[in-house]
């Protein structure tokens, strides 16, 4: 899993890139959550175009990075999920904790609301 940032004040967005299976991936990832919060960034946008699959340790990554954020007063909303990725999130019921939108754009638009 990679991960790059671009920075749309006062958010951040995530561009995470190849598989998300645990491992170090965990670390990467719980270790980039906390460097945005000292950073003061609360409201995270992933943009998992880049990732063609995710299995269920992958899935307890994005979740502990969403509690991560909750309990901040934080959010992390996702945009641009392939429709196989998307399918475990249907099945695993995700769908439900995390606000998925079509693209960018929409994800940026919520936080308007």
């Amino acid at each position: 899993m990679k991960i790059k940032r671009s920075p749309m004040d006062p958010l951040m967005i995530l561009e995470i890139s190849g598989k998300i299976m645990g491992g170090p991936d965990h670390d990467r990832f719980k270790d980039e959550i906390n460097s945005l919060l000292e950073g003061g960034y609360k409201d995270i946008i992933l943009d998992m175009d880049g990732v063609p699959w995710i299995n269920s340790t992958g899935l307890g990554i994005l979740i502990s990075g969403f509690h991560s954020l909750k309990n901040a007063e934080g959010s992390m909303k996702i945009c641009r999920v392939k429709e196989r990725v998307l399918s475990i999130f249907y099945i695993s019921q995700l769908e439900n904790i995390f606000q998925v939108f079509p693209d960018t754009k929409e994800a940026v638009d919520s936080y308007g609301e």
